[in-house]
């Protein structure tokens, strides 16, 4: 508090002698409301109850010397920031050293000096308060930085859902699917935070940026025409040449994206890397690049698995859901050729997660017939007929 307050500060002082007590007492009682303990152990009773702007406090006492005291003080959050005093008959050097390492603002030796006395306590309440004000400063623009960071993590994520809508309102998948995706890949690179070839890239925030970058896998997909996009049987190969070049389209637009910010953004790069890799496959056979191995980046690898398992168990506007197991079978068969095999070795270890996931977000009937409809008014009769049959 204020030393310049009309309320007086509290003063706690803490000496065995009675005499030393009444002294003081006399001494600061005009200025402070002084509290008095007469040991250690009651002293720090009292300090949660008087509140005390200042302590002053003697070193040798019976039952917990001064120097205890102080520690205690200072290792408490409550009672750190309450400035200590102590106020002694020893006068070594080390004893000073002593008391000032543990914490303490000053260290004054008996026999006492009032108007000395006096005048360092002042002095000391108008450090603490300075030091109070920066506090109560230091803590409202911690809250600012806490709650701007809150709110664009926010704006980010609801950014990347904006984004990943594009793609998803034009396909055949609903959004369940950039749900499960999610969860699909947070719960390997989760597994795998502990496995030693990826416990360096995958701490917890990078885990985060996983999980929010996930839905953007696809926003190439914006590109593609709706007649190959939306067409429900097998494309031919011209066909599947224009819809494998879906993810150099989205990575292109991340990339734009990325060079009209004024600064690196990391989940930008992380994003590109799902997007323009998820269809590479372990043995280089994938596309666009043919990349083979650790060359494919690491969030690559836990998405091309995720998307796949989703692809192959969950229901579309044409076609029924794989089972669980039958899903588990052809992921394991791409041990080592599709799929990164400390990928899939995560995956058959969570496979009780991944069914919980895709039942937790399954597509609804009347979602995918909200889809279907949709669809239908894009592409025409022949997507519904498809849809019938």
């Amino acid at each position: 508090m204020d030393v310049f307050s009309p309320v007086k500060p509290t003063i706690l002082i803490v000496d065995d002698s009675p005499a030393n007590l009444s002294l003081l007492g006399g001494l600061l009682h005009e200025h402070y409301h002084v509290k008095a303990a007469n040991h250690g152990a009651k002293a720090l009773k009292m300090v949660h109850q008087a509140n005390p702007s200042l302590i002053l406090l003697d070193i040798m006492m019976p039952d917990i010397n001064g120097y205890e005291v102080c520690r205690i003080l200072k290792s408490s959050a409550l009672t750190q920031h309450i400035p200590v005093i102590f106020l002694t008959s020893k006068t070594e050097a080390e004893n000073e050293e002593m008391g000032m390492s543990l914490g303490a603002v000053d260290y004054i030796t008996r026999p006492i000096n009032p108007a000395i006395l006096l005048s360092r306590v002042r002095a000391h309440f108008v450090d603490a308060s300075h030091a109070r004000t920066m506090r109560i400063n230091n803590e409202y623009l911690e809250y600012e930085v806490a709650k701007r960071a809150r709110e664009l993590a926010a704006l980010q994520e609801a950014t990347i859902l904006a984004l990943a809508s594009l793609a998803e309102v034009r396909d055949v998948d609903t959004g369940n699917h950039l749900r499960r995706t999610q969860h699909y890949i947070r719960a390997l690179a989760t597994h795998l935070s502990g496995h030693p070839n990826f416990s360096e890239a995958l701490s917890p925030r990078m885990i985060d940026m996983l999980f929010k970058c996930a839905p953007l896998h696809d926003i190439g997909k914006v590109g593609i025409p709706d007649r190959i996009l939306l067409k429900p049987g097998r494309f031919e190969p011209h066909e599947y040449a224009i819809m494998k070049t879906h993810p150099t389209l989205g990575c292109d637009a991340l990339e734009h994206a990325q060079k009209a910010a004024s600064e690196s953004i990391e989940f930008l790069e992380i994003a590109k890397q799902i997007v323009y890799s998820h269809h590479e496959k372990w043995d280089g056979s994938g596309y666009p690049q043919g990349l083979a191995g650790h060359a494919i980046p690491m969030p690559a690898r836990l998405m091309a698995l995720a998307d796949v398992y989703d692809a192959l168990i969950s229901r579309r506007v044409y076609k029924p859901g794989m089972r669980h197991v039958q899903a588990v079978k052809i992921i394991v068969d791409g041990y080592a050729t599709h799929f990164d095999p400390d990928v899939v070795e995560a995956f058959v270890h969570l496979g009780d997660e991944f069914q919980e996931i895709a039942e937790r977000f399954a597509d609804s009937d009347e979602e995918l017939q909200t889809k279907a409809c949709f669809l239908s008014t894009v592409t025409g009769d022949e997507f519904g007929n498809s849809i019938k049959q």
